[in-house]
């Protein structure tokens, strides 16, 4: 059965129409779902009878439910949710000083085989639809409700590729952003790949204000060939190209995402040639510290290694960030507590 939350308000108004219902329920059911964040049907007490039932019939609320949560000195949350099917996903809530920004997982697993990744220790078993995208927002908001806070932001950078999965990717935007809805801006929204570049192509034009990210990880196709399969597929001159093709196409900015590997991809070479990479693309680069995942035997830089790669790319024109870590004393990497959960329930 579908969830309740696989709908678009576009959805919405056709099925409404396709069940002899007004179009303007829509909204009223969007007000039920997003703004009051009733869990039943029976809630929606403007609603005639004959018609809760037909929702009931057609859909469902129960799209996950939370096993294990861990919280972080930081305060940074780690939630484990099992899925109708019995399968589990991860969902990071992180408080950051402009807001409280949620991190989202896209599939069951990830078959992108990036080796510093704890994402891809479990292979990927199926896309999620955009109902269980956004009941993991849906589930953190619901926290969140009572302290008097709420989720301002929305980065699509949890287990799986989100290009991988595009028109549920896509369609889970569009409900979260929604006017009537939960309203987070579309340039609070974040969509982070790998690298597939037709999606990227495609993305350029459905002109959203949906922010692009690029995994990066390394300047030169022969380190990410290394750290990343897909290069293999779409290396560095045909990234790039569709990249600049977007920012014509959007005139927006992109992150670059770099994650920091000790005596990998941390050096004043890579530095200066990261910055011939991408110097003069309306971007900036994301340096990331690493959260370490055991089995993949990388260690993150230290800071000093850090703050000296920021300075090399800022000193060659090019605009960086420093993110600081967050959740360390947790299973803080993307898809380690999943994994972790994994091992000791086979």
């Amino acid at each position: 059965m579908r969830t309740i939350y696989d709908l678009t308000y576009e959805g919405m108004e056709k099925y409404l129409l396709e069940h002899e219902q007004k179009k303007y329920r829509a909204k009223q059911l969007y007000t039920w779902i997003y703004r009051k964040r009733v869990e039943t049907f029976e809630e929606m007490t403007d609603l005639p009878a004959t018609f809760i039932a037909q929702l009931k019939e057609d859909f469902s609320f129960q799209a996950l439910r939370c096993i294990e949560k861990q919280v972080a000195k930081d305060k940074t949350t780690k939630y484990l949710f099992e899925l109708s099917d019995g399968a589990t996903i991860e969902t990071v809530l992180m408080h950051f000083n402009f807001g409280k920004s949620v991190c989202v997982t896209s599939q069951v697993g990830c078959n992108m085989g990036c080796t510093f990744c704890a994402s891809g220790l479990l292979k990927k078993q199926r896309n999620l639809t955009a109902g269980e995208m956004v009941a993991q927002i849906m589930a953190v908001q619901k926290e969140l409700d009572l302290e008097g806070a709420r989720v301002d932001n929305v980065v699509v950078m949890g287990t799986g590729e989100p290009f991988d999965n595009y028109e549920e990717v896509m369609n889970f935007c569009h409900v979260i952003n929604s006017d009537h809805g939960l309203a987070i801006g579309a340039r609070h929204i974040t969509i982070s790949t790998c690298g597939i570049v037709p999606k990227i192509y495609e993305f350029a034009k459905e002109h959203v204000q949906y922010n692009l990210a690029i995994s990066l990880h390394a300047p030169n196709d022969e380190l990410r060939k290394k750290l990343m399969p897909i290069d293999e597929a779409y290396p560095l001159e045909e990234l790039i190209e569709a990249l600049r093709a977007y920012s014509k196409e959007n005139n927006r900015k992109i992150t670059f995402e770099y994650i920091l590997l000790k005596d990998v991809n941390d050096t004043d070479a890579c530095a200066k040639e990261l910055a011939e990479l991408v110097r003069g693309m309306n971007a900036y680069v994301n340096l990331i510290p690493y959260n370490e995942v055991s089995e993949n035997g990388y260690h993150s830089s230290d800071e000093k290694k850090a703050l000296h790669f920021y300075d090399v790319l800022m000193k060659h024109g090019v605009k960086a960030t420093l993110r600081s870590k967050h959740g360390e004393d947790i299973d803080a990497a993307c898809g380690q507590l999943r994994a972790r959960h994994e091992r000791v329930n086979v």
